[in-house]
């Protein structure tokens, strides 16, 4: 039997709680404006359940479920997808394996077909394997001389030491290689399970189609995933400075620290005085570090936060001369917005930015179906959206205060990659605590 639940407002009462016949729960938004429907979907897992020594598994997994399945070899399942303007994508993040559908809503049954066939019978063969493997290894040789590429990896291995975190979720150059293709069948079995599914659907399709659609697509998965336990991990004790040579035109600095868990009464503080800090061409370290140092063309700065850790994390480039100036500038807005807060005109403006950004995500199905696929893998409640921005407004200047000690008292963690010897490295020994 098909249920559904209405959130418990008027401004969220479009958002609808569908649980199959079959079980299945989603979150549903019913929308006949244009004949479209958008899906979003995640499993628990992402690279954070990567095999020890194989980081990349779940990142190759991701881009080899689309390649085949069932009866079909790769270049007919495209095509399949090709004619009926189905879109279809996977990822592997930190903590999650996350699907994306979208579709014409006459296409919508060979569309959750599709997916059903990735999903269920997904084929590795082995030419496939190694054609993706030979274009994730490509993509890593780029990387390995991105001065960017190379300092947030850096920035992770000094945060989170050897905790999954810290390993590179694409993998590396080692790790590529040795991944076969028993370890990819492993990581869809052990990861694509119902059990910590989590489903957003937004568009054109009535509720008991779309109960029927869901469990045909999901229903014959496993029903518990078989996950390695994560410990949680706080990021490694600032100070901290390593650097990369490299000889490039631009210096890289990546900088950082611990964060703030999105589940705890101060987060919406931390994201307030965050955005003042480095969101944006309005922030502070825009204005001191480009527009009145001209140290930098750029410079951004934001909140990370995973299943069993949070950061703050941060990148800009510079000269290689003026690397270090630009280090000293980035540390001493963060400890002076440490010691002092913001002020009460900056709060106001953040405040209205944030509540103003929010229609921005919302605008289309797309847009909505990931945001709420967001909301419920961050464990927010249905109704969220309408509570936002009053939990926006309920952020005083003393809130922001004493986040903002707690966020930036200490120091950073500093990577710097490129010509830099002016910005001496310091030994980033320090070991991340696992809890």
């Amino acid at each position: 039997m098909l249920t559904l639940s209405s959130a418990p407002s008027q401004a969220a009462a479009k958002i609808q709680r569908l649980v199959s016949p079959g079980g299945i729960e989603a979150w549903f938004v019913q929308d006949a404006t244009v004949p479209l429907i958008a899906m979003e979907y995640a499993f628990s897992g992402g690279a954070s359940q990567d095999p020890a020594g194989k980081p990349g598994v779940g990142n190759l997994v991701a881009d080899l479920l689309e390649e085949g399945s069932g009866d079909l070899d790769s270049k007919t399942y495209h095509e399949r997808l090709d004619r009926r303007a189905i879109k279809l994508s996977f990822s592997a993040t930190r903590d999650h394996f996350r699907g994306s559908l979208r579709m014409l809503k006459d296409n919508k049954d060979e569309a959750y077909d599709l997916l059903r066939m990735a999903l269920t019978s997904a084929r590795f063969e082995p030419a496939d394997v190694e054609r993706i493997r030979a274009q994730v290894i490509s993509t890593l040789r780029r990387e390995s001389t991105s001065p960017s590429s190379l300092a947030h990896r850096k920035f992770l291995e000094v945060a989170f030491g050897d905790h999954p975190y810290g390993r590179p979720d694409t993998g590396t150059l080692d790790s590529v290689p040795k991944i076969e293709i028993a370890d990819l069948k492993d990581y869809a079995r052990r990861i694509l399970a119902k059990d910590t599914l989590r489903i957003v659907v937004v568009g054109d399709v009535d509720p008991d189609t779309l109960g029927k659609l869901l469990d045909k697509t999901f229903g014959a998965l496993p029903a518990k995933a078989e996950l390695t336990p994560i410990p949680d991990v706080v990021a490694a004790k600032p100070p901290q400075r390593a650097f990369i040579p490299l000889d490039v035109p631009q210096t890289v600095v990546t900088f950082g620290g611990s964060g703030i868990n999105r589940q705890v009464p101060d987060f919406m503080a931390a994201d307030v005085v965050n955005h003042i800090l480095g969101g944006g061409l309005s922030s502070r370290l825009f204005k001191e570090v480009r527009e009145k140092r001209g140290l930098a063309y750029s410079i951004q700065e934001a909140l990370l936060w995973m299943d069993h850790s949070a950061l703050f994390i941060g990148e800009t480039g510079a000269r290689a001369d003026r690397a270090g100036e630009t280090v000293d500038a980035v540390e001493k807005e963060i400890r002076r917005i440490a010691e002092e807060g913001p002020t009460q005109q900056e709060l106001d403006e953040a405040k209205s930015y944030l509540k103003g950004s929010q229609m921005l995500a919302l605008d289309t199905s797309s847009k909505l179906a990931w945001t709420l696929l967001q909301y419920q893998l961050d464990k927010l409640p249905i109704d969220y959206i309408e509570k936002r921005n009053t939990i926006v407004d309920a952020v005083t200047l003393d809130d922001t205060r004493r986040v903002a000690k707690k966020l930036w008292g200490d120091g950073l963690l500093t990577v710097i990659v490129g010509r830099a010897p002016q910005a001496a490295a310091q030994p980033a020994a320090a070991t991340p605590k696992s809890n």
